[in-house]
């Protein structure tokens, strides 16, 4: 009989050894696996029209966007964000994680602006007690270059067709395309590279001359985006699932460069849609 208990006992401490163990290195795992990284691109909801590119957007705010709203909250929740990154600058983050605070405690009605519609949804349903910011400045050079421009006719005419056709083509999706089919639009490659290609038209704006105001231009585009994905970077360490939520033309950018980082992995948006 001793001997049946003593061998009951040592299976028990056995088992619940195993058990340690297991739950240890599920643990360890979660902890030295790669950050992962998933972009959200989209317009920005609340669009004041100031862009170059003129078009009215869908109303997220009507009943069957805010359902699909909601829903979208839920799916994207499911990729467990650790961290949620916003396009806010430094500067706003005080007032940004009042509002989020207000809005968890059911003080808070949500805005029109994508930072609010999405962001808070999914961070409360991720359980996150705080949002972060990751958008910066950069010196801009773009005066320079529209100034430059009245003086080469053929790149300003290019320019006015490209403007012109991309504000019908979005005036267009936004009247006949729902929201989840401008949303998955707007995070696919042919998107992306749509979004880089409005730089590389006029990089070679005066280089002629040597004046390069094309190419320091899009330097300058490209110096932003390689800071904000330095503020990606510092927040997916390992362990870390951050969900990045940002206008599209960074998206696009965002994106070249985590596939380039061999020490992050990407999350891919669109079956989330």
């Amino acid at each position: 009989m001793l001997m049946r208990t003593s061998t009951r006992f040592f299976l028990a401490a056995l088992l619940a050894l195993v058990t340690s163990f297991a739950a240890f290195a599920q643990a360890a795992d979660k902890v030295t696996a790669p950050g992962k990284v998933m972009f959200l691109g989209l317009f920005h909801f609340d669009n004041p029209g100031f862009d170059a590119v003129k078009y009215t957007p869908i109303d997220v705010m009507q009943a069957r966007e805010q359902t699909y709203l909601v829903a979208l909250s839920k799916r994207i929740a499911r990729f467990a964000p650790t961290k949620i990154l916003l396009e806010y600058r430094a500067d706003k983050d005080a007032v940004m994680n009042e509002r989020y605070a207000n809005f968890l405690a059911g003080k808070f009605e949500l805005p029109k602006n994508e930072i609010y519609q999405i962001g808070f949804r999914v961070a409360k349903l991720a359980g996150n007690q705080r949002v972060y910011g990751f958008d910066v400045d950069t010196p801009a050079f773009e005066d320079k270059l529209w100034g430059y421009l009245a003086s080469e006719p053929v790149f300003e005419q290019k320019l006015t067709q490209l403007i012109d056709a991309e504000s019908a083509r979005l005036n267009q999706a936004h009247r006949r395309m729902s929201l989840q089919q401008i949303l998955t639009m707007s995070n696919a490659p042919a998107e992306d590279n749509r979004n880089k290609g409005f730089y590389m038209l006029l990089n070679a704006v005066g280089t002629e001359k040597g004046l390069f105001y094309g190419a320091d231009s899009a330097a300058n585009w490209w110096q932003r985006n390689l800071r904000m994905y330095s503020i990606v970077q510092t927040h997916a360490t390992r362990g870390e699932r951050v969900l990045v939520i940002a206008g599209s033309g960074h998206a696009a950018i965002q994106r070249d460069l985590l596939r380039a980082d061999s020490e992050r992995q990407a999350e891919d948006i669109l079956k989330y849609f």
